[in-house]
């Protein structure tokens, strides 16, 4: 019996595969699409059983090739480009291969554990709760998780195993370089600081000031640990925020990162003052699309018994970019 793992050797899969070898599962199933091909050296430290292109592991699925050979499906596979304008390859991707997986782990009776995503609040005007008065999503990306958890939601009262989602909000961390521009604030912020010794962040916006923009930073390793806590307590089903409940600024971050390669803990306010942190104008294009501020209730993460306290930006960023300096 195999643990099937989408999205295997992108960012957050990798870390999930890497997770589950140090609790000693190594027949795992690894799925996803290398075209983009550099995402390969995320799993090299890993133990799989096998590799499969997602679109194979698709027609098998259906085929009726793995019926009772699977434990469980984390699928985290997407596209998860949040200005991709192709909104049928967004779809296809994010809503209709999750559907397809879906309809299988139920006929199956093999739970489902699947990322969604706080694009789904849009701005975030009516609050961060898991409901449906605060789903606003402001583009394809956000609406095909959306449409996927309305779903689940309609299957949830019937369902005949474990259906989880996770609605994660400002990931950071190991394994996401090959993501490219879609990398994190933190990644950025590294590799600039290094190249050019400074930090760029927008002015304010949203009615907030320089760099005060505040998003729920939260570091892989806390997300995983809560997809292996719903993976271990199998009757748990719904869905979840997934982020730790406290918005902090891209200044923080920015901080964060100057200071761990300094060795300093100078406040943002001085390392602006100090020309360490700049100010740009905000794009026009992401001015009506742009999140100012999100902030994750975790409130019911917490009541279905998630007790494990998650990493500050001083704490998570400051472990990531020791690990990128040792690059």
């Amino acid at each position: 019996m195999m643990h099937v793992v989408t999205g295997a050797a992108g960012f957050i899969g990798s870390k999930l595969v890497g997770a589950l070898n140090r609790r000693g599962i190594t027949e795992i199933l690894a799925v996803d699409n290398l075209e983009t091909a550099a995402k390969f050296s995320n799993l090299v430290p890993c133990e799989i059983e096998d590799y499969l292109d997602k679109r194979e592991f698709l027609v098998r699925l259906e085929a009726g090739q793995f019926d009772g050979a699977i434990d469980a499906v984390l699928h985290q596979g997407a596209c998860s480009d949040t200005m991709a304008t192709d909104g049928r390859y967004v779809m296809q991707n994010n809503y209709g291969y999750s559907r397809a997986l879906l309809d299988w782990c139920q006929e199956e009776e093999v739970p489902f554990l699947y990322a969604s995503s706080a694009a789904v609040y849009g701005a975030g005007g009516n609050g961060f709760r898991v409901a449906r008065e605060c789903e606003a999503p402001l583009n394809v990306y956000g609406y095909s998780k959306f449409l996927f958890d309305q779903l689940v939601r309609r299957r949830l009262p019937g369902r005949s195993a474990q259906i989880a989602g996770l609605r994660y909000f400002n990931v950071y961390g190991p394994n996401e370089s090959h993501k490219g521009r879609m990398a994190s604030v933190a990644f950025h912020a590294f590799h600039q600081f290094k190249a050019e010794g400074r930090v760029k962040l927008f002015v304010g916006s949203g009615g907030y000031a320089d760099g005060e923009q505040r998003r729920d930073f939260i570091h892989v390793d806390d997300v995983v640990a809560v997809n292996l806590h719903l993976l271990e307590f199998g009757e748990m089903s719904g869905i979840w925020n997934c982020g730790t409940g406290r918005a902090q600024s891209f200044n923080e971050v920015a901080a964060a990162v100057i200071n761990t390669v300094r060795a300093t803990r100078a406040s943002a306010q001085e390392l602006a003052a100090q020309k360490l942190i700049e100010y740009i104008p905000f794009p026009p294009q992401l001015a009506a699309r742009y999140q100012s501020y999100t902030e994750a209730d975790a409130s019911e993460l917490r009541s279905a018994g998630y007790a494990h306290e998650f990493m500050t930006v001083q704490q998570g960023v400051a472990a990531y970019v020791e690990e990128l300096a040792k690059a």
